[in-house]
């Protein structure tokens, strides 16, 4: 749990030009009353092109907000989440990333 409604997946460690820290989970969601809150998306090319078929959603900078899953591509938010992950474990210490 991340808070008292934020179930996540996973931690990573982020630090802002400004010098703000701290840490996230790298995939998580909230069932919020409104809609359910995916905290899922980065900010890639990859993740851009994706959203356009999604389905129907509203969207914050790193949050997708969906009032039902059946108003969505769930093939594509895996997509999604995959490139989050990826993105992720490229740019920040994180517990998703591949130790060789």
């Amino acid at each position: 749990m991340w808070g008292p409604s934020i179930i996540g997946f996973g931690n990573y460690h982020y630090k802002y030009a400004s010098g703000h820290e701290g840490d996230a989970p790298v995939l998580a969601f909230s069932p919020r009353k409104a809609a359910l809150t995916l905290y899922v998306y980065s900010d890639t090319e990859k993740s851009k092109a994706l959203l356009t078929d999604l389905g129907k959603f509203k969207m914050s900078k790193a949050c997708i907000y969906v009032k039902k899953l059946a108003d969505i591509n769930t093939d594509i938010l895996r997509e999604i989440c995959i490139e989050s992950i990826k993105y992720i474990s490229e740019n920040h210490e994180c517990s998703c990333r591949v130790k060789n």
